[in-house]
């Protein structure tokens, strides 16, 4: 049975394999809006929140996007990025015109890598081909601390859990 999550109360199904705590958190390389390749998950020496959002240019991707600068970024020990299927040039743009500067904003634009790896990829309805709206927490060891695939794609995550799960993930 396929792993669904909801657009507007209707159920989408996912693309790609499920990753859930206690997996070791697949290594992907992706472009950063500077065009830099920058590589999420795997092992570290620093924790990693990594947040996929559809696109960077609706109101709570935004909201949420800003609301993480502000608030894992000051987490010691931690690295924050952001992964949509948005342009790197409409996340430059986006950074720039947000403030966004203590965190990563990613693009899957070319191959879907990060959102198939992870099982985020919408597979159908009006978003097909984007990323739902998912929270992961990697250890430095590489695996998977905590995840959040929110229920509703037009809702926010729970960012309490998320910064806790962050910070407990950091301290180790």
């Amino acid at each position: 049975m396929p792993v669904t999550t909801k657009l507007k109360g209707n159920e989408v199904a996912l693309y790609g394999d499920q990753v859930n705590v206690g997996d070791n958190a697949p290594v992907v390389t992706l472009p950063n809006s500077a065009l830099e390749n920058v590589t999420i998950g795997g092992p570290s020496d620093k924790a990693q929140l990594i947040i996929a959002v559809p696109s960077l240019d609706t109101p709570v991707c935004a909201m949420e996007t800003t609301k993480f600068n502000n608030e894992a970024a000051s987490v010691e020990g931690a690295t924050v990025c952001v992964v949509s299927m948005d342009l790197p040039f409409a996340a430059k743009r986006f950074c720039s015109t947000e403030g966004i500067e203590n965190l990563q904003v990613l693009s899957d634009f070319k191959d879907k890598a990060f959102a198939t790896n992870y099982g985020v990829l919408i597979a159908e309805g009006p978003l097909r081909g984007l990323c739902a709206r998912a929270i992961f927490v990697v250890g430095k060891d590489g695996k998977v601390t905590y995840k959040e695939l929110v229920p509703e794609i037009t809702e926010e995550p729970n960012y309490e859990a998320a910064l806790a799960a962050l910070k407990e993930a950091a301290s180790k």
